[in-house]
């Protein structure tokens, strides 16, 4: 069994493409909601919560974590991996080649939650592996409250990413990270606003093709269900109308959610 956890529900994106990539193997997921979002709380604070998490995905059946979370992978990873023997994955890597991979002018965007462009982890895993690029950070702390709420299509949301995305666009980045995986709901207005030349990496998908590489190479990490016996299981530690509306969006079909 995959485990899962976020913040909230942006994790949800990267559980809908495990689904999709990984159809034979099942998910528990837990979203955090009581507590979001991560990206304005301190690295201490972000690392305790994710420990606790991970602990509730192990006692649930777990065999590997994906820390589906950039706030949590920027800060917390290290400390998991040295608190568990399961593999922990984060969202950081999977985007960051992918995104040195597509840009063809070496000029990289990058939006995310205040803690995840305050470690400068993207900034510093791109760099490591070609220092000559250039890397351009905005925070954009507004958005994952928004997405939380549902004010996906609002005038107001659009106003906001104009005002974030307008110095990157100052910048002639070609390839622009989604530095959270709550930031693939507003794809197309964020299309929109930095320009149709410019790549969107989506580190979600990233997420889920990595995940399916290295369980190809290691199979016997995770269990797989064989027949077509897989069980997701979605949890969330509040539960409230709008995550219930923008998990039906992101899964395109209607969603359970389980209490913790």
């Amino acid at each position: 069994m995959i485990g899962i956890f976020d913040s909230g529900i942006g994790g949800m994106t990267v559980a809908r493409a495990v689904e999709q990539l990984l159809p034979e193997y099942s998910i528990v997921y837990l979203g955090d909601i009581a507590r979001t979002p991560y990206g304005s709380k301190s690295p201490a604070t972000i690392t305790d919560y994710s420990l606790r998490n991970t602990e509730f995905l192990l006692e649930k059946g777990a065999e590997i974590i994906i820390i589906a979370c950039n706030s949590a992978s920027s800060v917390a990873t290290e400390a998991l991996r040295r608190e568990f023997q399961t593999p922990i994955i984060e969202v950081i890597t999977p985007a960051a080649e992918k995104a040195i991979a597509t840009t063809k002018n070496g000029r990289i965007g990058v939006i995310g939650t205040r803690a995840t462009i305050r470690s400068g982890v993207y900034d510093q895993t791109i760099c490591d592996r070609q220092p000559e690029f250039k890397v351009f950070s905005a925070a954009c702390p507004l958005l994952v409250p928004l997405v939380e709420e549902g004010w996906i299509n609002k005038q107001e949301t659009k106003m906001i990413l104009r005002r974030y995305l307008h110095p990157l666009k100052d910048r002639q980045i070609d390839t622009l990270v989604l530095g959270c995986t709550h930031y693939p709901l507003l794809k197309g207005l964020i299309q929109a606003r930095i320009g149709k030349r410019v790549n969107l990496i989506d580190s979600s998908v990233e997420t889920a093709k990595y995940v399916r590489e290295l369980l190809t190479a290691q199979p016997e990490l995770v269990h797989r269900d064989e027949n077509g016996a897989t069980t997701h299981r979605y949890y969330v530690s509040d539960l409230t109308d709008s995550a219930q509306m923008v998990a039906a969006k992101i899964f395109e079909r209607p969603l359970e959610l389980l209490l913790t």
